[in-house]
C-alpha cells in the first residue's frame, strides 16, 4: 500500500533510512529541514501487508528521490510520479530507479550516471600536512568564491551570499590551503545533516596541481566530519578522481542516476 507520509511515520521512516545514511543523505536532510508536508516537499511510503515501511519516495521542488533497501512496489511509486505534471527529474540509486523507470509514463529526456561513494572510517585517511589546512570562516568565503570562479571545469553557480547562508545554517563548511595569502585549493561539504554530509567543491588552481593539496584538504574535511559521527559521500564521474577518493578511504556504493523527463510544465 502506498500513501502519503506524515510526522506520525517519522520513527518508522528513520528506521528504514538511517542504517543507510550516505545513500539517503538528501532524504534525511530534507526531512530534518522541512518535515513531511510543505508546498515544495512531500513524501510517500510503500507499506507491506503487515504495515512495515519498505520504501520512501521524496518530492523536493521538482525532483523525486526514491529509496528502498529490498523489494518494493516499483509500479506503485511510478504511478505517483506519472500522475504529476509538475516535475522534471528522478534521481537516486541505480538499483532503485531502474525498477521504477519502465513504469513512468512521461518520456525520459536524458539519463546521466555518476559514481556514488561513501567514507565511514578514519583508518585510511592520510593526515600528513593537515596542519596546513584552514577551516573557512564567513570572512574567507569571498576568496573561496574567487577560487571557484578561477577554475574552468568548476561549476561555480553558488553565490557568496548562498555560501554564507549555508555555512551559517550548518549545512556546509569549507577547508582550504592558501599560498601567499590566497586560497589555491579547497574542499567543502553540502547538504549536511545529523548523520551524513556530501563532499563537494574539491578543486585546485591549475598552477598548484599535483602537489597533493586537494587530497590534504579533503582528508582534513573528512577527518573532522567523521569525528562527529557522520558518514561522508560524494559523486564522481572521473576515474582519476575516483582513484584519489578511494585512496582516502571512499568506497563505491553504486551508480547514482539522474533522469530528466518531458512533462507538460517542463516542456513549455
Amino acid at each position: 500500500m502506498i500513501r502519503r507520509l506524515t510526522g506520525e511515520d517519522h520513527s518508522q521512516c528513520l528506521s528504514l533510512l538511517s542504517p543507510h545514511a550516505a545513500e539517503n543523505l538528501f532524504i534525511l536532510g530534507d526531512i530534518e529541514a522541512y518535515g513531511y508536508d510543505q508546498p515544495f516537499q512531500k513524501l510517500w511510503g510503500d507499506f507491506s501487508e503487515d504495515g512495515t515501511l519498505r520504501a520512501v519516495l521524496l518530492k523536493y521542488e521538482r525532483n523525486y528521490i526514491p529509496y528502498a533497501p529490498a523489494e518494493f512496489d516499483a509500479k506503485g511509486l511510478a504511478k505517483v510520479i506519472s500522475h504529476d505534471t509538475n516535475f522534471m527529474m528522478m534521481s537516486g540509486l541505480k538499483g532503485v530507479t531502474n525498477q521504477i523507470l519502465p513504469y513512468i509514463t512521461h518520456p525520459a529526456r536524458s539519463i546521466r550516471e555518476l559514481f556514488y561513494a561513501k567514507c565511514e572510517r578514519l583508518d585510511q585517511l592520510s593526515l600528513e600536512n593537515i596542519e596546513d589546512v584552514k577551516k573557512a570562516n564567513l570572512g574567507d568565503l569571498d576568496n573561496i568564491h574567487l577560487l571557484h570562479n578561477n577554475i574552468d571545469e568548476f561549476d561555480a553557480t553558488e553565490t557568496v551570499e548562498e555560501k554564507r547562508r549555508n555555512q551559517e545554517k550548518g549545512v556546509s563548511r569549507t577547508y582550504f590551503i592558501e599560498v601567499d595569502g590566497r586560497p589555491v585549493s579547497a574542499a567543502s561539504t553540502a547538504a549536511e545533516n545529523s548523520q551524513s554530509a556530501m563532499v563537494v567543491g574539491v578543486c585546485t588552481l591549475p598552477n598548484y596541481k599535483r602537489k597533493g593539496y586537494a587530497t590534504t584538504c579533503t582528508s582534513k574535511l573528512c577527518f573532522d566530519v567523521l569525528q562527529e559521527g557522520k558518514v561522508l559521500c560524494l559523486f564522481y564521474d572521473n576515474p582519476d578522481a575516483g582513484t584519489i577518493y578511494k585512496r582516502i578511504g571512499f568506497q563505491d556504493i553504486e551508480k547514482w542516476m539522474m533522469i530528466s523527463f518531458e512533462t507538460e510544465i517542463a516542456t513549455i
